[in-house]
């Protein structure tokens, strides 16, 4: 008679537990070669702009304020991004994206002045715009099967005139409240710069190891303790190093004037004190963390992928193929209304350009760089954050060397053009064969 061994509670040691740092190196490079290249050359190639850009202009580019000031510019992309990667990533696009941030925070700015409402109900609406709009949309995609670049076309060019119906022409309006405008105009305390650092360090920390210890104990290869050790201190090293550099004073101080400030507000006759992590760090944060969670760690998010990796195979499986989209789109507009309100408390007011002009592109760009497919079923939250750095940079650095507007578009097309081509190399070295 043979006996069956009953698993037991006792940690079971995996290759990857054993293989180390060392192992962990190499499976990389192994996902790599195989075409897996991730967010990689967006990375290399934010690294190399940094660079490039720092060796031409030392004193301008590499400054504690341009740092600050680039963070600030790349916010609203990074976000309208954000909500392009969950539609990109179902093979489908938004082009009305950039108009509908601009519709959502010209109606959060009628309610405020016109209306008369309180800023947290005037963004309620304002969000919920960008909402409606999303269902819209993702109806006429999924309900009638209308191709997305038709239906967000015309939604491009209709949300364009009910921005001019609501503002009018050539005119804009004002934002009126003091909260929204220090979204992007204000810094955070010093000391809450640093337990938001700690926060994060340690929130990181705790859902690593306890994705370990659970992996472990269910017999799965898990993460080595010193791999989920390295990635821990990497991200408190870099962060803390953003967090010190934020809170060092980055006013431009002239000759004959003094610095000084009494309860964190600039006193009578000296220059105001600009120091403190922006509070458009915290917002872009709390999006990368909360949608990260909802693409890594649910079945939304799984669904999301199996959609855009073949939507029949989706659907066979028993997953509503048009509800997914249908949230997509929604999850989209939402995303970009909150990057309508950004633009509109950097801006201090909406017009009819606003999320106009190159907004929607940059936006598109910086998904793609980043590493999304345009192809459907690869890309993450944080390839909008990296491919957001790269737009940013390209768009700061460019004008301190040449004043030629036409220069930055180039460079930018042609960056988008690196990028989709490493996409479709990428894709076709891991089909098999």
């Amino acid at each position: 008679m043979s006996t069956v061994q009953q698993p037991t509670d006792v940690d079971v040691p995996s290759a990857g537990d054993q293989g180390g740092i060392g192992q962990a190196v190499r499976d990389y490079f192994t996902r790599v070669r195989g075409g897996d290249v991730g967010s990689l050359p967006a990375v290399l190639g934010l690294i190399v702009l940094f660079i490039f850009f720092t060796l031409m202009k030392p004193d301008t580019f590499f400054s504690i304020f341009n740092f600050a000031n680039l963070l600030n510019q790349s916010a609203a992309i990074i976000v309208l991004a954000m909500g392009l990667v969950f539609v990109l990533l179902l093979g489908e696009i938004d082009l009305s994206a950039g108009f509908t941030a601009g519709t959502a925070a010209a109606v959060l700015a009628v309610a405020l002045s016109s209306w008369g409402m309180a800023w947290p109900v005037a963004l309620i609406i304002g969000l919920l715009t960008g909402t409606v709009i999303g269902l819209i949309i993702g109806l006429l995609v999924a309900r009638l099967g209308i191709p997305s670049f038709v239906v967000t076309l015309a939604m491009f060019l209709a949300l364009q005139g009910v921005m001019l119906l609501i503002i009018s022409e050539g005119g804009t309006i004002r934002l009126r409240s003091d909260e929204l405008l220090a979204i992007m105009n204000k810094n955070m305390p010093l000391w809450a710069g640093w337990l938001l650092w700690g926060l994060v360090v340690l929130g990181y920390a705790y859902v690593g190891w306890r994705n370990i210890g659970k992996r472990r104990k269910a017999g799965l290869k898990a993460t080595a303790t010193s791999v989920w050790a390295a990635k821990v201190l990497s991200l408190a090293v870099m962060f803390g190093v953003l967090v010190y550099l934020l809170n060092q004073q980055r006013q431009i101080i002239r000759p004959g004037k003094e610095s000084c400030a009494v309860d964190g507000e600039p006193a009578l006759g000296c220059i105001p004190v600009i120091q403190g992590v922006p509070w458009a760090v915290l917002v872009i944060l709390v999006l990368v963390v909360g949608l990260t969670f909802v693409l890594g760690r649910t079945s939304f998010g799984r669904h999301i992928y199996a959609v855009g990796g073949n939507a029949e195979a989706a659907r066979r499986a028993g997953i509503s193929v048009k509800m997914i989209k249908i949230y997509c789109f929604m999850i989209c507009s939402t995303l970009a209304a909150v990057a309508g309100v950004l633009i509109a408390s950097r801006d201090n007011s909406v017009s009819p350009t606003t999320g106009g002009a190159q907004t929607l592109l940059f936006a598109v760009g910086a998904a793609v760089i980043g590493g999304t497919s345009l192809f459907g079923g690869k890309g993450k939250v944080m390839d909008a954050v990296i491919g957001g750095l790269v737009i940013a940079v390209i768009a700061n650095g460019l004008p301190l060397i040449t004043q030629q507007s036409g220069v930055q578009f180039v460079v930018t097309g042609l960056v988008l053009l690196v990028a989709a081509s490493v996409d479709a190399i990428s894709r076709k070295r891991a089909l098999p064969g």
